[in-house]
């Protein structure tokens, strides 16, 4: 397995309240998914809900397949940054490539009678759909996405 470069808050103890990282990756789909896994491991030790981990799961993946493929073009000489953290009540990324960013509201509406057939749009639909907030920063080619927990036992 690669090595992931990284800036690092240490994981927290028993009677910390939150785990941070940053990471850089190249674009590379098997970089981003060793990211996931790492990510996926830290919201296990939080106990979060399933339906939460499925949600941030899913809107994880498709937040860097869009980085990689539709911002950096797939180019392995860019890179892809992603800033996370996990709290108690809740878990918040930022994911941001080197391309020329985009417009959301030019995202056609991928659940339209002549879009349905047509793969592009469903990824921020998605994503949109699981997470309690998702909003694009600076010239486009920043998502900044947030998942509230839910309360209870898995």
């Amino acid at each position: 397995m690669a090595h992931l470069p990284r800036i690092a808050i240490p994981a927290p103890q028993d009677n910390a309240v939150a785990t941070s990282a940053s990471l850089v990756i190249p674009s590379d789909p098997g970089a981003a998914r060793r990211v996931q896994m790492e990510i996926e491991q830290k919201l296990l030790a939080t106990h979060c809900h399933d339906h939460d981990l499925f949600g941030i799961k899913l809107a994880l993946e498709e937040a860097l397949v869009n980085a990689i493929k539709h911002g950096n073009q797939l180019d392995k000489c860019k890179s892809v940054r992603i800033n996370y953290t996990i709290k108690p009540d809740h878990f918040e990324c930022d994911i941001t490539d080197e391309g020329p960013g985009f417009d959301p509201e030019d995202v056609p509406d991928p659940t339209a009678v002549e879009n349905l057939e047509r793969p592009c749009g469903r990824g921020v639909m998605l994503m949109k759909h699981y997470m309690t907030d998702v909003d694009y920063r600076g010239k486009g080619n920043t998502v900044h996405m947030r998942k509230m927990f839910r309360n209870g036992k898995r």
